[in-house]
C-alpha cells in the first residue's frame, strides 16, 4: 500500500492537519486520516487534482503563431481558424503523438490529473482515411503510455461545414465521417484505449450545431454509452446568429427545445448565453466547460458564471487551443472577466468559501463529471488524482485555509505544484514531468519541420 502525508490537507469535509492518504493497488483512495504521525511520501498541502476538461492538443504546437493581423481589416475567431486549418493540414500522425505528449505533461506539471481530448483530427490530408481508422486517436493513446496521464478520449463528430450542410473545406475535411463511418470510428477508439490503466474513459463529441445533423446530436448520448458526451455551444455571435437563421431558435434554446440535456452533457464555452439561457441550462446538470484563458485569446465572450453559479450550475475548466496550460491562470481569468465585467471584486466568492476555494471545489467535482471520471475529492473509493503545493514557497510559508489557494491561484502560477498523481500513479516529482527530457526531446524534432508552417 502507497501512502502520502500531507501537513495540510483540503478534505470534503474541510481542511485538515496531518494527513495520511493511503492508496490501494488499483490506485484509488482507500483512506485519508488526519491527525497521523509522518510516512510515506510528505508533501506540505495537498489537494485533489482537478481534470481538464476540454482540450485540442494539436493546437499546442501554434502558441505564438497567429498573434499578428491578416489582411483582413478586424481578426476575429473566424480569421484564426483560417490559420489553424492550413497548420493542421501539415501534421502527421507521428507530430501529432509528440505534440499530444507535449500537452499531457504540462497539464500534469500544471496540476491536472486527467486529460478530455476532443479529439476531431482523424484523416490525413484531403480527407482520406488512414488505414487505420482510428490511427489518429492511437496516436493520443500512446502519448497518454509515455505521460500516464488519466485519459477521457472523445471521438468528435463533424460531418459538414455549416447548418446549411456544407461540404468542408480545406482543413476540415480532415475532421468529417457520416454517421456509420463515425460510429465505426467510436468503435476502433474504444479497442484503441482498451490497453490502458482501468481508469481510461471513453466519451463521443458531436462538434457543434453547426456541423452535426439534429439527429446525430439526439442520438449521441445513446452511442456513447455511459460516457460523457461534449459539444461546443453558443461560443461565437456568427454562430448564434447562423443557428438561429437556419434552426429558428438561438443554440441554447433549440438544445433546451430538442435534446434531453443531462449530467451526462458537458457543454464547452457558451459565452454567448442571455439570462434566461443561463439559469434554463443551469438547471438541466450539465456541465459548463470553460477554457477562459482560450475564450480570451480568441475573443468569444464572458461566460456568466455569476448568474450560473447562483443558478446551482456546474463548471470545469480546460485548456482548449492550450495556448498556455496553467490551471491556475485558467481559475484567475474565469474570476477576473466577471470583475472586469461587472467591475465588482471576489466576484465568485461566497459568504462560506473564498473565490479560489469555491473555484477549485466547483471545477474537481464538475470535471469528474465531464470525464465520466469517479474524482474530484480526498476520499475512499475515488481515484487517487492528487496534487501538491509547495507549502515552504515564500507565498505561502506561514498561511493555513482558503488563503492558501488563494494565494497560489491570485498572487502565483504553476511553480508552487510540486507533485501530481494520476490514479496513484506518481508523474510530476518536485515540479518536473518523470520522462520531461524524453517528451522534450521528442516535440522538438516533431516542430522543427512546423515553424514556418504560418
Amino acid at each position: 500500500m502507497d501512502t502520502i502525508w500531507a501537513k495540510t490537507a483540503l478534505l470534503p469535509a474541510g481542511w485538515a492537519e496531518d494527513v495520511t492518504v493511503s492508496l490501494d493497488a488499483s490506485g484509488r483512495i482507500e483512506s485519508a486520516e488526519p491527525g497521523t504521525a509522518p510516512g510515506g511520501v510528505r508533501v506540505g498541502i495537498l489537494l485533489p487534482a482537478p481534470v481538464n476538461a476540454h482540450s485540442h492538443a494539436f493546437q499546442r504546437a501554434m502558441a505564438g503563431m497567429t498573434e499578428r493581423r491578416g489582411p483582413d481589416p478586424r481578426d476575429t475567431f473566424w480569421t484564426w481558424r483560417q490559420l489553424m486549418y492550413r497548420f493542421l493540414d501539415r501534421l502527421t500522425p507521428e507530430q501529432v503523438q509528440a505534440i499530444a505528449a507535449l500537452v499531457q505533461m504540462e497539464m500534469l506539471e500544471a496540476g491536472y490529473a486527467t486529460n478530455v481530448e476532443f479529439h476531431y483530427l482523424h484523416h490525413q490530408p484531403g480527407g482520406m482515411p488512414y488505414d487505420t481508422l482510428s490511427e489518429m486517436a492511437q496516436r493520443i493513446v500512446a502519448a497518454t503510455e509515455q505521460t500516464g496521464i488519466g485519459l477521457t478520449l472523445l471521438p468528435v463528430q463533424y460531418q459538414f461545414g455549416g447548418c446549411d450542410r456544407s461540404g468542408l473545406g480545406p482543413g476540415q475535411i480532415r475532421f468529417g465521417n457520416d454517421p456509420e463511418r463515425f460510429a465505426r470510428l467510436v468503435e476502433e477508439s474504444r479497442a484503441a484505449i482498451s490497453g490502458l490503466p482501468a481508469d481510461t474513459v471513453l466519451g463521443i463529441a458531436p462538434h457543434s450545431l453547426r456541423a452535426v445533423a439534429p439527429e446525430d446530436i439526439r442520438r449521441a448520448p445513446e452511442l456513447s454509452g455511459r460516457g460523457p458526451v461534449h459539444l461546443h455551444l453558443a461560443e461565437q455571435v456568427k454562430e448564434v446568429e447562423e443557428v438561429s437563421a437556419a434552426w429558428g431558435a438561438r443554440p441554447v434554446e433549440w438544445l433546451l427545445d430538442n435534446v434531453e440535456v443531462s449530467d451526462q452533457w458537458c457543454l464547452i464555452h457558451c459565452t454567448q448565453m442571455e439570462p434566461h439561457e443561463t439559469t434554463g441550462l443551469a438547471a438541466t446538470s450539465a456541465v459548463a466547460g470553460l477554457c477562459p484563458i482560450t475564450e480570451s485569446s480568441l475573443g468569444d465572450g464572458i461566460f456568466d458564471g455569476v448568474r450560473w453559479l447562483a443558478a446551482g450550475g456546474s463548471i470545469a475548466v480546460g485548456s482548449d487551443s492550450n495556448i498556455r496550460i496553467s490551471l491556475s491562470e485558467e481559475l484567475r481569468t474565469l474570476d477576473y472577466s466577471q470583475r472586469l465585467r461587472d467591475r465588482s471584486r471576489a466576484a465568485l466568492a461566497t459568504p462560506e468559501h473564498s473565490t479560489a476555494r469555491r473555484l477549485l471545489e466547483a471545477i474537481c467535482a464538475g470535471g469528474a463529471r465531464a470525464a465520466g471520471r469517479e474524482t474530484g475529492r480526498i476520499a475512499p473509493g475515488m481515484w487517487a488524482d492528487l496534487m501538491a503545493l509547495d507549502a515552504e514557497h515564500i507565498d505561502l510559508e506561514g498561511l493555513s485555509g482558503d488563503m492558501l489557494l488563494d494565494t497560489w491561484v491570485f498572487a502565483g502560477d504553476d511553480r508552487k505544484v510540486r507533485d501530481v498523481w494520476s490514479a496513484g500513479r506518481h508523474l510530476v516529482i518536485q515540479g518536473r514531468h518523470r520522462a520531461r527530457d524524453a517528451i522534450e526531446a521528442a516535440y522538438r524534432r516533431a516542430m522543427a519541420p512546423l515553424r514556418d508552417a504560418l
